[in-house]
C-alpha cells in the first residue's frame, strides 16, 4: 500500500466510513465485526488508530467508541442467547446428528464453572469473540457482569491493536498478517477439536 493513495478496498471504506462518522463510526464497524464475524477488527482497528495518528479522530475517541462497539455488539448476541434458552438449543440437539441433549447439559455445566473466563479471554479470540456472547445469554449470567467482563477484554485487545495502528501510522496495515496467523492458529485448533469430538462420537456410536 502505497501512503500518499491512502488504503483502498475494505480498509478504504472502513475508513471513509470514519470520516463521515467520525470516532463513532469506527465503534459501528467494530459493532458490526461482533455480529459478522467474516469482517476483521484485525483491519478496522489498526485502521482507528491509523485515523487517530492522522488526526481525522482522537486516539481516546478511537478507544473508547471501538470498545463500545464490542460491548453493543456482544449485547445483542447475548439477547439472542437469552431468546434461545436452553430448551429450544436441546430440542435443536435432538435433530443434528451426533449431538445429544445431554451435550447441551454439559456445555452449561461447563459455562456455570468457567464461565467468567470464557467471556473474558474469548474476547480476545478471533471468532469466539462473538459466539462466547450466546451461551452467556443462554445460561443467564448476569448482564451486568457479562457487559463488565466483555469491557475489560475488549478494552485490553482493542487498545493493543489502535495503539499499534497509532504508532506505525501509514504502515499500519503491517500489523495484518501477523494478527492472520493468530487467527488461523485459534481456527486451527477449533477445527482438529470438532473433529476429535466427531471421531470419538461416531466411535461411541459403532
Amino acid at each position: 500500500m502505497q501512503a500518499e493513495s491512502g488504503p483502498g478496498g475494505l480498509a478504504g471504506w472502513g475508513l471513509s466510513v470514519m470520516d463521515v462518522l467520525g470516532a463513532p463510526g469506527a465503534g459501528l464497524l467494530i459493532a458490526a465485526e461482533n455480529l459478522f464475524p467474516p469482517l476483521p477488527s484485525e483491519v478496522f482497528l489498526p485502521l482507528a488508530g491509523f485515523a487517530a495518528g492522522q488526526g481525522r479522530i482522537s486516539l481516546v475517541s478511537a478507544l473508547v467508541f471501538t470498545t463500545l462497539g464490542s460491548v453493543l455488539g456482544a449485547l445483542a448476541l447475548y439477547w439472542l442467547g437469552v431468546k434461545l434458552g436452553t430448551e429450544r438449543l436441546q430440542a435443536l440437539a435432538k435433530r443434528l446428528p451426533l449431538f445429544r441433549e445431554s451435550d447441551v447439559d454439559k456445555a452449561n455445566a461447563f459455562f456455570d464453572r468457567h464461565g467468567g473466563k470464557a467471556v473474558l479471554l474469548g474476547r480476545m479470540l478471533p471468532v469466539f469473540r462473538s459466539l462466547i456472547s450466546i451461551p452467556a445469554g443462554v445460561n443467564r449470567m448476569p448482564v451486568w457482569k457479562f457487559a463488565g467482563l466483555t469491557l475489560l477484554g475488549s478494552a485490553v485487545w482493542n487498545s493493543l491493536f489502535v495503539l499499534a495502528g497509532y504508532l506505525l501510522g501509514d504502515n499500519w496495515h503491517r500489523i495484518e498478517p501477523y494478527s492472520a496467523v493468530f487467527e488461523y492458529t485459534v481456527l486451527g485448533i477449533a477445527v482438529a477439536a470438532v473433529a476429535w469430538f466427531t471421531v470419538k462420537r461416531l466411535r461411541h456410536r459403532g
